[in-house]
């Protein structure tokens, strides 16, 4: 299961509308607008873990 980075819900990852990979994690989008959203700021919806990692915002 993968929780979308947007809207919270969450997914199966075969059942994904959308994928995008940032600085090496993978990040699973219920829906196109979702993604877009994502895509055109995704440090909106992530945070710097202190090792050169993004993470979810949750």
């Amino acid at each position: 299961m993968a929780l979308c980075p947007v809207c919270k819900v969450e997914l199966e990852e075969k059942k994904a509308r959308g994928v995008s990979t940032v600085r090496e994690t993978t990040h699973y989008f219920d829906s196109k607008t979702c993604k877009k959203k994502f895509d055109e700021q995704p440090e909106k919806f992530m945070k710097d873990d202190g090792k050169g990692s993004m993470k979810t915002i949750e």
